[in-house]
């Protein structure tokens, strides 16, 4: 199993620190989540259905019908290899760890592109280029248009295009999952998650946007019942609150700004609305300083990077500045 954010039981057991005395910044997953109201009781004794009303609110969401709900896009990442013939795919790297994995299980060859813009890994010349927009742990993007003419310039080739966007929420005008599998972008593949920007990751709720043909074949592979039914309730009206999602994407664009200003004095930062990438010169000494005051954020062992999220009150606020304060004393 890879290591992923949110290992706070783990940290907690290592550093002799008591669960609840932890500041956990291990994800960029929204700290101020979707309020779920209760749920009809219905959801909770009858099996999940379609026509619950879960793909219409999605497809008024995303901008686009052509989907299938999944268990978080995790469901989708690892299923997705095994459905695509074996080929090269292009990835650009550093990316989720999780999708390279899937890819070299089932059979794929893999080119890893250290930092490379999309023009650079279409002229690999593979038939798959996968990506993550915003990138997750770097908080690189790719332009919209420079990612729709990648896909065009694909399905020239036959090859396809595979888009993680996963942390796109805060800014929809750069998503490309309106065009996915439509007569546009047939080849685009984009995967969505309602764990991230609406802080649900426990409802493991997610999307894939494809051509009709690949989402049924990743239907017939998953089977029935694949979301529960009050995940699938939740994930409907939390879609569908319009309301609560414009004040979400404010307050996350002014607390991502607070971050990066917080860390700047630290090393290059770069962020997307729910996280911020920190290079550093001393990433474990950093990453250890913080964990012995009960601050747990991710660090990434193959780059000198640290992944912090966002504090959920003015108190974490107060107790990360003061942290980072006391590291910078001589």
């Amino acid at each position: 199993m890879l290591e992923h954010g949110g290992g706070l039981r783990t940290a907690a057991a290592h550093y002799d620190i008591p669960l609840a005395d932890w500041l956990d910044l291990s994800t960029g997953i929204n700290p101020e989540a979707w309020p779920v109201p209760p749920l009809p009781d219905a959801v909770w004794h009858r099996l999940p259905e379609p026509g619950d009303g879960l793909e219409t609110a999605a497809a008024a969401y995303y901008g686009n019908d052509s989907l299938l709900p999944v268990a978080g896009s995790q469901a989708a990442i690892q299923l997705l290899p095994l459905l695509l013939p074996r080929a090269v795919v292009a990835c650009i790297s550093p990316l989720y760890a999780e999708h390279p994995q899937a890819w070299q299980r089932a059979g794929h060859r893999l080119r890893f592109l250290q930092n490379a813009t999309l023009p650079r890994a279409l002229s690999a010349a593979t038939p798959y280029v996968l990506l993550c927009n915003p990138n997750n742990p770097t908080a690189e993007r790719h332009p919209r248009e420079v990612a729709l003419d990648a896909a065009r310039q694909l399905k020239k080739r036959g090859g396809w295009l595979i888009i993680d966007e996963a942390f796109i929420d805060p800014t929809p005008e750069d998503s490309l999952a309106a065009l996915a599998g439509t007569a546009e972008a047939p080849n685009l593949i984009v995967l969505r998650s309602l764990g991230k920007f609406f802080g649900l990751a426990g409802a493991r709720v997610g999307f894939i946007f494809a051509a009709p043909e690949l989402l049924g074949k990743m239907a017939e592979a998953m089977g029935p019942w694949t979301i529960a039914g009050p995940a699938r309730a939740v994930a409907r009206l939390a879609l569908l609150d319009g309301a609560w999602q414009e004040a979400a994407r404010n307050h996350l664009k002014a607390a991502s700004t607070r971050l990066q200003q917080l860390l700047q004095a630290h090393g290059e930062v770069k962020h997307t609305a729910l996280f911020a990438a920190l290079t550093t010169a001393e990433p474990a000494e950093l990453h250890e300083f913080l964990a012995h005051r009960g601050i747990l954020i991710r660090r990434f062992e193959q780059q000198p990077l640290l992944r912090f999220g966002l504090p959920g009150s003015e108190d974490g606020w107060q107790r990360l500045a003061a942290a980072l304060s006391d590291w910078s004393q001589p």
